[in-house]
């Protein structure tokens, strides 16, 4: 048999009945939901007096437009939170079996997915300040910092890396095996001479640090959950402090810092990707930080690369019919400035598909011009 009562008792009844368990600010998150709710539906749909009569449209999806088109609209944070404390009460409500409630009425695409805002990279001053003070300091965790931003890698990745990662390739080519870390797959990462002796020095160091007898891990530290991150949280900072840095430093930003100094030396978006670790190159783009001066630096790299005006082939000023009687010689001699130019403009350019294209229209001009040629002569 269902209870009767308002909409507002019902819910404020259920509330009090989460009082048991919930902290008082958790309730209060509960209560400004089921407010934002009832004063909608008032405004918008005031016969709805029942939880039987609420449907997912107009009623559920009406209040969410609504929470977005207010002014000022509320945040995904706050829409996400009122649809959880709203869908609970419902499920509770529901399960009791003291009340019909449509099932549906809250799906899964409904809750927004919060924006994951990423650190930024450190500025050139910064970076450079950074590693002076962690060379300087020559210690375990600072060479371990040295090495994340060295190669980009993330911070779990770093922290189960093993002592033999480091692979010879042949010739001068070394580079740090990644095993297989966020999302399963492992890579090999490129390092050069400096990231060599980094990994050298951490395994020296590490004979003298606990528990290097018994791991085979780089950095042989507790293996309690998050004990390793905050010792290299602390080392970062404690560094960026005594080198003056202007903002506080993350380990995470070493590898955004190490994405956008390979970007600026002109590592390619795909080869980036791969260095990373990333499956997409939306999340490489994320990564990486353009500034105006970066645009400025390209802008003239490019033109520098670009065939200058003076080197492009120019057709003629004049025209080439000028002083001569229209007819097919006419236009067999204009024809014949304009496959010398074309000709000339191909071989500037290195073999590729423009190359070629310019090769088959200089093929057709000239047989455009021995077309001509044979009907002058048949007409002769």
């Amino acid at each position: 048999m269902a209870r009767r009562g308002s909409l507002k008792q019902i819910f404020e009844t259920q509330i009090d009945l989460l009082a048991t368990t919930l902290q008082p600010n958790s309730l209060l998150s509960y209560r400004r939901a089921v407010k934002s709710f009832l004063r909608y539906l008032r405004a918008n749909h005031p016969r709805v007096s029942s939880l039987a009569g609420l449907r997912r449209d107009p009623h559920i999806l009406g209040w969410l437009h609504h929470l977005c088109d207010q002014d000022p609209p509320s945040s995904k944070g706050t829409r996400l939170l009122y649809l959880l404390c709203f869908r609970r009460l419902l499920n509770d409500l529901a399960d009791g079996g003291d009340y019909i409630i449509q099932e549906g009425l809250i799906r899964c695409e409904d809750f927004p997915r919060l924006d994951q805002y990423l650190p930024k990279p450190l500025s050139l001053d910064d970076d450079q300040r950074l590693q002076n003070q962690l060379r300087t300091n020559d210690d375990l965790f600072s060479n371990a910092l040295l090495l994340l931003r060295g190669t980009g890698m993330r911070i779990g990745e770093l922290l189960n890396l093993p002592t033999d990662s480091l692979r010879h390739l042949g010739d001068r080519d070394w580079a740090l095996h990644v095993p297989l870390g966020k999302l399963h797959t492992d890579r090999w990462v490129p390092v050069d001479d400096d990231v060599r002796r980094v990994h050298a020095r951490l395994v020296a160091l590490r004979q003298h640090s606990g528990g290097a007898a018994h791991s085979n891990l780089l950095l042989p530290l507790p293996a309690k959950p998050g004990t390793r991150y905050i010792a290299l949280l602390r080392a970062v900072r404690t560094a960026a402090r005594k080198a003056g840095c202007s903002v506080r430093v993350k380990p995470h930003q070493l590898r955004h810092t190490y994405a956008t100094s390979m970007l600026r030396a002109g590592v390619s978006l795909p080869a980036l990707m791969h260095l990373l670790g990333h499956k997409t190159l939306d999340m490489t783009l994320r990564y990486v930080q353009v500034t105006q001066n970066d645009l400025q630096q390209q802008y003239h790299l490019a033109r520098q690369n670009m065939p200058s005006a003076h080197s492009m082939p120019q057709l003629p000023t004049t025209h080439p019919l000028n002083g001569m009687v229209p007819g097919i010689p006419a236009i067999t001699q204009s024809l014949a400035p304009i496959r010398h130019l074309l000709e000339m403009y191909r071989r500037q350019l290195p073999d590729g598909q423009i190359r070629r294209k310019l090769e088959r229209w200089a093929n057709r001009l000239a047989k455009i011009a021995a077309e001509a040629n044979s009907l002058n002569d048949a007409g002769d």
